[in-house]
């Protein structure tokens, strides 16, 4: 039985997005984590090619997806959840329980109609809970601090972080978001340090190449301890909170995160047409 996953990455560009299809190489039982639609905010656009890439790996290797997974509700770009899952009729979707607090702080802001119990999705992962693909055991670890939905996936001896963990050079992901918070995520990223083996292979959300570099998705969890620049051994928990805090107050809002969110609250789904057939997104406004 194999503990080692095939791990194919796929580089949303205009997102600094990577997305994942993850395949047990004994029974090409598949996973595919964090798909991204393709969206034009001038023209309202959506497009799918960065997801049809995703189905094309699928074919091309004869594979069976039996999971779409994301790591938590997306603020920088749209999901192709729910576009995949239709076309894939084996596989389930599934996040995180937190989803269920992120779809309620963020219903009233948008005065909205969707669900707030998760019931877009086809499962709802508590923290420890397992899963297989194939015959590669899976484990849902809670990473919460960036967003209370906020999970890592666990496959084999690779794990997808999300947005918890950045490559060791780009250190961590905001925590300035509605129900996120600093200290919360420093505890999420250090049990990943506990828990899990200095050679698991750690797969990033986003990079963004600082200083230049090339971008890059893959790195160890031991490289992480040693050389990320926000928790590697020796900076605490308040250094953290600080530096976190300080690097949040310079950014700027995500350019897609109102569409961004009233999409992927629906697990990837569309507003429902109105009577004049068109979809809407809103864009709530502010004096």
């Amino acid at each position: 039985m194999s503990r080692n996953p095939e791990v194919a990455s796929f580089l949303h560009a205009p997102s600094n997005t990577w997305s994942y299809v993850v395949s047990d190489p004994t029974t090409r039982t598949a996973a595919i984590i964090d798909p991204v639609l393709d969206f034009d905010a001038s023209s309202g656009r959506i497009g799918t090619t960065s997801a049809t890439a995703l189905l094309d790996h699928v074919e091309r290797n004869a594979l069976q997806v039996r999971w779409v997974l994301e790591t938590h509700a997306h603020a920088d770009h749209l999901s192709a959840g729910q576009w995949l899952k239709d076309r894939l009729p084996d596989a389930a979707l599934a996040i995180g329980a937190g989803i269920r607090e992120v779809q309620a702080r963020f219903r009233a802001l948008f005065n909205a109609d969707f669900a707030t119990d998760g019931s877009q999705f086809d499962r709802l992962f508590a923290d420890g809970e397992t899963f297989q693909v194939g015959t590669l055991a899976a484990r849902v670890i809670a990473v919460p601090g960036h967003t209370p939905d906020s999970v890592a996936y666990l496959i084999g001896d690779a794990l997808f972080t999300g947005d918890s963990l950045f490559m060791p050079d780009g250190g961590s992901a905001r925590c300035d978001f509605p129900g996120g918070d600093a200290a919360v995520l420093y505890r999420s990223i250090r049990r990943l340090f506990a828990e899990l083996a200095d050679d698991t292979r750690v797969f990033v959300c986003h990079d963004y190449g600082p200083g230049g570099r090339a971008l890059g998705n893959e790195t160890t969890l031991g490289e992480q301890k040693r050389n990320n620049i926000h928790v590697r051994d020796g900076n605490d928990e308040a250094a953290f909170v600080a530096l976190r805090t300080a690097r949040d107050a310079t950014l700027p809002v995500p350019a897609l995160l109102l569409p961004a969110l009233q999409v992927n609250l629906r697990g990837g789904g569309l507003p429902e047409p109105e009577n004049n057939g068109v979809r809407y997104l809103k864009i709530p406004l502010t004096l």
